[in-house]
């Protein structure tokens, strides 16, 4: 699929190019009025498949992509971009004009969206959705947390944004992150690179962060996967969210994953610290949802 991003960068240099897209952007905002704020969004969890899930989606003819193209998964507007407003967030999606032309054309619903693993772990996210968008749906794969942590880690690792171990880094996180949480409650514009980067032990408390989303929406608006469904059988969990999302069936062609990392397995001590140390928010996780989780069992 051409993209404006890719008509813009063949047509232009350099320069020109940054000016073209700064023109697009300033067009975006200059239409927000006519353009609905998203019906769903992919909130979590990091490293468990959201881009995966995202990009099967965005082959769906009728979910269309973020404007302008080069914003292919989210605008980070709850969480990092939250000052820039309401007419900046809407600037991001296609117009009712381009939606109701992509519903002729193929007979159906549209569904647009955006993907971002911070919107479940960021304090103030749910209350800013739920004033937002009330009536949005909400997907949420939640892979093991031992499994997560470390994949998270490696993401780290690879981008050189990590320079301790697995355990070390296990180990320094309460220091990392201390009080962050605390700042992002009490500033609304406070964005944390450390409470991003270095919560690889606390983002797989899982019920501890989506509660709140639990309390501000109804049952019906959330669609909870693990994500070793998804891994395990990618067609039908892309089926299940096609119909959580009222689209028709879709074949995207091919469910390749995206963003995986290969590495040496972790160390078999940390490996059981970290699940016995989950445990027991993994029970309480699946027992409030009524979801059996293949990691949800007492350690061995």
């Amino acid at each position: 699929m051409t993209t404006i991003r890719d008509r813009v960068n063949r047509a232009a240099p350099a320069g020109l190019r940054d000016r073209l897209k700064a023109g697009l952007v300033r067009y975006g905002e200059r239409t927000a009025d006519r353009r609905p704020t998203p019906d769903f969004l992919i909130i979590g969890t990091k490293r468990g498949g959201t881009t995966s899930l995202w990009n099967y989606l965005i082959r769906h003819p009728l979910v269309p992509r973020l404007f302008p193209a080069w914003n292919t998964k989210s605008t980070h507007y709850f969480e990092e971009n939250w000052h820039r407003g309401e007419r900046w967030y809407r600037s991001h999606f296609p117009t009712e004009r381009q939606r109701a032309a992509l519903e002729r054309r193929y007979g159906g619903p549209t569904r647009v969206g955006e993907a971002a693993p911070l919107y479940l772990f960021h304090p103030l996210v749910p209350w800013r959705v739920r004033e937002l968008m009330p009536r949005v749906r909400l997907v949420v794969l939640l892979r093991d947390p031992v499994e997560r942590a470390y994949s998270h880690w490696k993401e780290r690792r690879g981008e050189g944004k990590e320079p301790l171990g697995f355990a070390e880094a296990l180990a320094a996180e309460p220091v990392r992150t201390a009080g962050e949480r605390e700042r992002l409650i009490a500033d609304p514009y406070h964005v944390s690179e450390a409470y991003d980067w270095y919560s690889y032990r606390a983002r797989g408390r899982y019920l501890e962060h989506l509660t709140p989303w639990l309390e501000r929406f109804d049952p019906g608006q959330l669609l909870v996967l693990p994500s070793e469904t998804l891994y395990r059988d990618p067609a039908g969990t892309y089926a299940r969210v096609l119909d959580f999302l009222g689209l028709p069936r879709h074949d995207p062609g091919r469910y390749e994953v995206f963003n995986h990392r290969r590495s040496a397995p972790m160390d078999p001590a940390v490996r059981a610290e970290l699940t016995a140390y989950y445990h027991p928010y993994n029970v309480a996780l699946s027992e409030r949802l009524g979801i059996a989780f293949d990691w949800a069992v007492p350690p061995a």
